[in-house]
């Protein structure tokens, strides 16, 4: 039975950015997009409207793309791809020049996990920035790496092996002003401290 005096989760707008020069020109289809609705719809229990972009590897578009983002409202902004060392992979450098505070933890994070997998993952130059209520990430391009970064490394029998970072997004958003967001713990268990916990709510 459903509990009338329940109170729906939060409304929450995010926005998630493809960068990719091929892509964005239509020479093969994007992948990064898909990938970051269809986990991000697993994962959390509040109702999102997505704003998506797919651009090219400008560093003044992606800037421009983050800004506007923000300024529409998306308390969370996730890009994918332009993260490397090559002379187009920018997206870096695009994201900390909106920065008002660096959020270094996230990419730290982000290369423990594909170390697990590659040695190459040091070459990863993934970031994470706070631009007013806005908290935005750098993930890398490839959707198995998305989920990988964002909900951790489990073991056979489903432990965790490796937090994802997506533990501790809901509670930074928390604390630059945004709405609650909840998880299903099958996918991503939010860690908050008892203090910033409040009673489960309902899903739409």
């Amino acid at each position: 039975m459903n509990d009338v005096n329940a109170v729906p989760c939060d409304p929450v707008r995010i926005g998630i950015v493809s960068i990719s020069d091929r892509a964005s020109t239509g020479v093969y289809e994007d992948k990064g997009l898909p990938a970051l609705r269809e986990w991000l719809g697993r994962a959390l229990r509040n109702p999102i409207t997505f704003d998506s972009r797919l651009i090219p590897d400008e560093k003044e578009g992606i800037s421009a793309a983050l800004i506007e983002l923000v300024d529409a409202g998306c308390s969370l902004v996730l890009t994918t791809g332009g993260t490397g060392p090559a002379p187009r992979d920018v997206t870096p450098e695009a994201t900390l020049a909106v920065a008002h505070k660096e959020m270094p933890g996230f990419g730290e994070q982000m290369r423990q996990i594909s170390l697990r997998f590659v040695p190459t993952a040091i070459l990863s130059r993934q970031c994470a920035v706070i631009r007013d209520r806005g908290l935005i990430i750098n993930l890398p391009g490839q959707p198995k790496a998305i989920q990988e970064t964002l909900e951790g490394l489990r073991g056979a029998g489903g432990e965790s092996l490796v937090p994802g970072i997506f533990a501790a997004v809901p509670y930074c958003i928390d604390l630059i002003g945004g709405p609650y967001l909840e998880t299903h713990e099958a996918v991503c268990k939010a860690f908050r401290p008892k203090s910033a916990l409040r009673p489960a709510r309902t899903a739409p």
